[in-house]
């Protein structure tokens, strides 16, 4: 078979690592990125501020250990460990919530290294090549054909490939063309809330707070929080509905604001520089997407933010990215392995074999990247609101410890999306078996108890005890 190749429409982190696998599997990989090579020194701004802090975890890491383990370290040299939540409250106190019972952490990671090392391991392969400052006009998937211009010429020309991928981000246009071909399930959703960046230095040298936790200022309805970065400094994110920001209007307001909400995170990052940064800063959007399918015949695949663009509150955009990558490349092995090939060194697939493989990844992908889709937007309320409410604390505390006893029975939802593979779809669906099984628990220990109290009640007043399906008639009863 003559070699195939693929043409990757985005060159952010997702698509470096796709044209990596494509390349280590036999392809040979065009990628076209619209925005310069962030790997010289005059571009690299274009991710420096990029928002928001990005979160490493172990799906994230999985998919780079299975391309290549010396990648995987590389990446963990580079990351700080944040082993849970510190929770700040109002008075000034802090808390500190692990994030698992056995040690588990996840990573923060700078975005700007990170995209350099997958650009220059995209790089290295012989079979890739990295174009920049090219944006895609339009796509005609029947014909395996794209048209490309590039910005610095502003000449338009076509290229052809046996597969198109997308992987340009939340409002990508390959999913775009890809709608005019194919029934999609589409939505998209701004929440109410935005966010606005801050920056916090360093105090004597040194990280101005705890540099292995994910900082958080729960006010309710809104929150503050910070990760650590490799200078020692901490980026700070403002997440609050759009109508609160607008109430802000001068610097005297702002400061204001964070003296009554947010007074020692003001103190530590400065009232000036937090000043000149509100006004500076942009207020960005937070949105979310699902479709279905994911994929047009054997001709094109999105991936990444281009098919499940997430709120950033589990930290997931990106490791469910790498993973899409990672579920890919492992259908597209065994689609190759069903005809008889055992090679690990190629998915140079037939297009009989490649429509197989596809349609498996659509059909099977699409359910997990809409779970964590809706785990991601819940856990926003969790972090700004939950983690300090009396019964998150009561169950994270009893989940903790039947998860110690019986760790592959009893898992906490964090553990299970951040420290597994677990597909995210099942993730929910033991979440919900498992919360099934806690209240019923939680309800035939307070009934024992609640009858044992009675029972010796009742016996001294001389009162009948209700029976058990009289209680259990009461306590199904609507009222």
């Amino acid at each position: 078979m003559a070699e195939r190749n693929v043409i990757i429409i985005g060159g952010g982190l997702v698509g470096s690592l796709a044209a990596c696998y494509f390349a280590k599997r036999g392809w040979k990989v065009d990628l076209y990125e619209k925005r310069q090579d962030v790997r010289q020194p005059e571009h690299s701004c274009l991710v420096e501020h990029r928002s928001i802090n990005l979160a490493i975890s172990e799906r994230g890491f999985s998919a780079l250990r299975r391309l290549d383990p010396l990648l995987e370290a590389r990446v963990r040299e580079l990351a700080i460990p944040m082993r849970g939540r510190m929770i700040h409250s109002l008075d000034g106190r802090q808390t500190s919530q692990a994030y698992d019972v056995f040690g588990k952490h996840i990573n923060s990671v700078g975005r700007n290294a990170l995209i350099k090392i997958l650009l220059d391991a995209a790089d290295s392969y012989s079979r890739v090549t990295l174009h920049f400052s090219h944006e895609l006009v339009d796509a005609d998937f029947d014909s395996r054909r794209v048209t490309l211009r590039n910005a610095e010429t502003n000449h338009q020309f076509d290229a052809n490939a046996d597969l198109i991928v997308g992987a340009d981000g939340a409002y990508s246009r390959v999913r775009q063309r890809m709608m005019t071909k194919v029934m999609m399930n589409y939505s998209q959703t701004y929440i109410e809330h935005g966010y606005c960046e801050f920056s916090m230095g360093p105090t004597n040298g040194e990280f101005a707070m705890s540099p292995n936790h994910l900082h958080i200022w729960p006010r309710g309805s809104f929150m503050l929080i910070a990760l650590p970065n490799p200078d020692k400094t901490f980026t700070c994110t403002l997440f609050m509905p759009w109508r609160q920001f607008d109430l802000i209007k001068t610097s005297d307001e702002a400061v204001e604001f964070f003296r009554a909400k947010f007074p020692d995170a003001l103190g530590l990052m400065g009232e000036e520089s937090m000043c000149a940064e509100y006004a500076r800063n942009p207020k960005g959007s937070l949105v979310y997407v699902k479709c279905s399918p994911h994929t047009y015949k054997n001709r094109a695949v999105i991936l990444g933010d281009a098919a499940h663009a997430m709120v950033p509150f589990y930290g997931q955009g990106m490791n469910c990215g790498f993973e899409d990558v990672e579920r890919l490349d492992e259908i597209m092995l065994n689609a190759l392995q069903a005809s008889g090939i055992e090679s690990t060194e190629t998915t140079q697939l037939t297009d009989e074999q490649l429509l197989s493989a596809l349609d498996e990844y659509s059909a099977t992908r699409a359910a997990d990247t809409d779970a964590i889709v809706d785990l991601a937007l819940d856990n926003y309320v969790e972090m700004r609101s939950r983690v300090v409410s009396y019964s998150y604390l009561l169950r994270k505390q009893l989940e903790g410890l039947l998860h110690r006893l019986f760790p592959t029975v009893v898992i906490p939802l964090y553990t299970m999306v951040s420290f597994t593979s677990i597909p995210y779809a099942a993730v929910i669906r033991q979440w919900d078996r498992q919360t099934l099984w806690l209240h019923r628990s939680i309800y035939a220990a307070t009934a024992t108890v609640v009858l044992g109290t009675g029972l010796v009640s009742a016996q001294l007043l001389g009162m009948r005890m209700p029976t058990l399906s009289e209680i259990a008639r009461a306590f199904s009863h609507k009222h």
